[in-house]
C-alpha cells in the first residue's frame, strides 16, 4: 500500500486503532520509517491526548484508553530477548490488551506471535525521481506499507481497516 505522506501514514494508524481492540501488532521498518508516528496516530484515534513518547529507553509505555489498554514496546535497545521477562511479558497476551511492538525481531523467540504485521519503508512511487530520503522533510517522505494478518480474526479486522481507507486488500495468512 502506498503512503504518499505523513497524513496517509497517520490515517492507516488511526484505522488500525479503531478496528483492532486487542492483539499483538508487530511494526517493522528502518529508523525513521514511521513506526512511532503510526503508533501516535493509532493512540490518538483511541482518545489519547497527552504526550506519546517512543519507549526507546524505557522499552514500554502503557496507555489506558476507552477501548482498552495499549502497550507500546520499542525493542531497539534490547540486548537479549530474555530481557522482556523483566517488563511483564506475562501481561502481553491479556485478552483486553493491544500490544504494539517496534523492532519485534529483537524479541524473537520470547514475544507472543503477531496477529498483524506492518512493514514500513521509505520509497519512491513509480514515475517519481530522486530519493525518498532527499525529500524536503524526510518525516513526510513517501512510504510503502505491507500489512499481513496472521490469523482469521486479524484477517477480518484487516479487511475492516482497509475498507475504512477504501484500499484494496493486502496479504493475509
Amino acid at each position: 500500500m502506498q503512503l504518499p505522506d505523513c497524513a496517509a501514514t497517520d490515517a492507516l494508524g488511526a484505522a488500525i486503532g479503531r478496528v483492532f481492540s486487542a492483539g499483538m501488532v508487530y511494526l517493522y521498518g528502518d529508523l525513521g520509517a514511521g513506526k512511532t508516528s503510526m503508533v501516535r496516530a493509532l493512540l490518538r484515534s483511541r482518545g489519547v491526548e497527552g504526550a506519546v513518547r517512543s519507549p526507546t529507553y524505557t522499552l514500554v509505555e502503557t496507555y489506558e484508553t476507552d477501548s482498552g489498554r495499549v502497550f507500546h514496546l520499542d525493542l531497539y535497545r534490547l540486548a537479549e530477548p530474555e530481557e522482556l521477562h523483566f517488563i511483564g511479558l506475562d501481561e502481553l497476551e491479556a485478552a483486553d490488551l493491544l500490544t504494539l511492538v517496534e523492532w519485534p525481531e529483537r524479541g524473537s523467540g520470547v514475544l507472543p506471535a503477531a496477529d498483524l504485521v506492518v512493514r514500513l519503508e521509505h520509497c519512491n512511487f513509480p514515475g517519481e525521481g530522486g530519493s525518498a530520503i532527499d525529500a524536503t522533510d524526510p518525516a513526510d517522505s513517501p512510504r510503502q506499507a505491507e500489512l499481513e494478518a496472521r490469523n482469521d480474526s486479524a484477517a477480518e479486522a484487516l479487511r475492516r481497516v482497509l475498507s475504512l481507507l477504501n484500499t484494496p486488500s493486502c496479504s493475509s495468512k
